[in-house]
C-alpha cells in the first residue's frame, strides 16, 4: 500500500495549487484524479492579473506552448440589445484554455500523480485514511469540484438548502483558418450578455484562434432553450458567422454564500468548488478555487504534522474573511417582482459608469481585492 502525508483528490486549479504549496514546504503529497491530463473542462476560461501574481506564473513561459489571450476591455449588455464597449487600454485579464491551464498547474506542482483513477472508497483506519484500499494518508483533501467524491463519501451537507447552483453549457473550438482574419469577435474584447431577468448570462470569447460560447443560469431546468435563444441572438447580430462544430457540454457549481457549513471528519478538508466558492455576481470560480487551495495549504503547513485539529473549520473561517458571506436568497433584490427586476436591469445596463465600475471592476475583475500571497 502506498503511503503519504496528504492525498489530494482532484487535480484542477484548487488541488494543484494546494499540492504545489505543500511540496514547497517538504510535505509528502499525492494527487489523484479520475481524468488523464490534459482534459477538457467546461469553463469560459480567463484569469486576472491577481491570479497570475498569486500563482507566480511566468507569462512568457506559459505562452510559449499555451494560449494566453490579453483582454484589454469588454463588450457587455443584455441579450437582445446592443452591448456597451469598455476599453481599459491595457490587459485586465487573460483568456486561457482550461485544458492547457489545468495541465500546466498540475505538472508544475511537482507532486506524484495518480491519473485515470477514480476515488471509489474512503475509510478511516486509526489516525489515517485509506483510499481505494491502495493509498494510506494522514490527511485527505477533496478538490473534485461540485460532485467531489470525497464530499460524497464522508461529508454531511444539507442538500435541501436553497444554495444557488449554476448550470452552464459551453462549446470551445477552433475558428476555421479562412474566417480568422475577418471574424467579428475580437480577442481583446470578450463579449458578455446578461439574461433580461439577471439570472445568468451568455458569453462569446475569442482566445487566439479558439472561440468559446456558452451560457449559465441559476437553478435552470430549461437551460438548453436559453442557450438556443442566445446562439440565435449571436447569429442575428452577426457575432457568430459559422456553425458550431460539436454539441455543448454541461457543468454545475455552487455560488458563494453563507450556508450551513459542510461537516467533515477530522483529517479531511474540502476546497474549491467542492465547498461552493464561485463569486455570486459573475459565477467565476477559478480565482476563489485557487485561493482556497493556497489558504488550505498554509493551514496544513502551520499544523506542523498534526492533522487532528479542526482544519476544515479554520479554512471556513479564512474563506469567510477572504470572500465574505456571498449573496443570500431573500436579499433585497429578491423582494422585487421579476418584471421590476427586468426594468431595473434595463436601466442600469444603459449606464456606461455601471458597466465599468460595478459590473466589470467589482463583479468580474474584483480590482478592489489585492492578490492573495501566503
Amino acid at each position: 500500500m502506498d503511503r503519504c502525508d496528504v492525498l489530494i483528490v482532484g487535480g484542477g486549479p484548487a488541488g494543484s495549487t494546494c499540492a504545489r504549496h505543500l511540496r514547497k514546504h517538504g510535505i509528502d503529497v499525492v494527487v489523484l484524479d479520475r481524468a488523464q491530463f490534459p482534459r477538457d473542462k467546461v469553463c469560459t476560461g480567463w484569469i486576472t492579473p491577481a491570479i497570475i501574481a498569486s500563482l507566480e506564473i511566468d507569462t512568457e513561459d506559459f505562452a510559449r506552448e499555451n494560449v494566453l489571450q490579453p483582454f484589454t476591455g469588454f463588450i457587455t449588455g443584455l441579450i437582445g440589445r446592443r452591448g456597451i464597449r469598455t476599453d481599459y487600454q491595457r490587459p485586465v485579464s487573460y483568456g486561457i484554455r482550461r485544458c492547457e491551464f489545468d495541465n500546466y498547474l498540475l505538472h508544475r506542482s511537482g507532486a506524484p500523480l495518480r491519473l485515470g483513477e477514480s476515488l471509489k472508497s474512503l475509510r478511516a483506519d486509526g489516525d489515517r485514511w485509506i483510499a481505494n484500499d491502495a493509498i494510506s494518508a494522514r490527511l485527505v483533501i477533496g478538490a473534485g469540484g461540485h460532485f467531489c467524491p470525497v464530499s460524497k463519501l464522508v461529508a454531511q451537507r444539507d442538500d435541501a438548502t436553497d444554495d444557488p447552483v449554476v448550470l452552464a453549457q459551453e462549446a470551445e473550438f477552433l475558428i476555421p483558418e479562412e474566417l480568422r482574419a475577418t471574424f467579428p469577435v475580437s480577442g481583446e474584447f470578450p463579449e458578455l450578455y446578461f439574461c433580461p431577468d439577471l439570472s445568468g448570462y451568455g458569453w462569446i470569447v475569442r482566445k487566439g484562434d479558439y472561440l468559446n460560447i456558452g451560457l449559465g443560469r441559476e437553478h435552470e431546468r430549461n437551460l438548453s432553450s436559453h442557450v438556443d435563444d442566445f446562439v440565435k441572438f449571436l447569429r442575428d447580430t452577426g457575432r457568430l458567422t459559422m456553425e458550431i462544430p460539436h454539441a455543448f457540454k454541461g457543468h454545475a457549481y455552487r455560488l458563494r454564500r453563507f450556508a450551513p457549513p459542510i461537516n467533515v471528519p477530522r483529517g479531511v478538508m474540502l476546497i474549491g468548488d467542492a465547498i461552493g466558492l464561485a463569486y455570486p455576481q459573475s459565477g467565476e470560480g477559478i480565482r476563489p478555487s485557487i485561493e482556497s487551495g493556497m489558504l488550505a495549504g498554509e493551514l496544513i503547513v502551520q499544523a506542523n504534522g498534526d492533522y487532528s485539529g479542526p482544519l476544515m473549520q479554520r479554512l471556513e473561517e479564512r474563506c469567510m474573511a477572504r470572500f465574505g458571506a456571498g449573496a443570500k436568497r431573500g436579499g433585497w433584490t429578491d423582494r422585487f417582482s421579476p418584471r421590476l427586476r427586468q426594468w431595473a436591469a434595463a436601466r442600469l445596463m444603459q449606464s456606461r459608469w455601471f458597466h465599468r465600475h460595478v459590473l466589470l471592476d467589482r463583479w468580474f475583475l474584483h480590482v478592489q481585492q489585492p492578490a492573495l500571497v501566503v
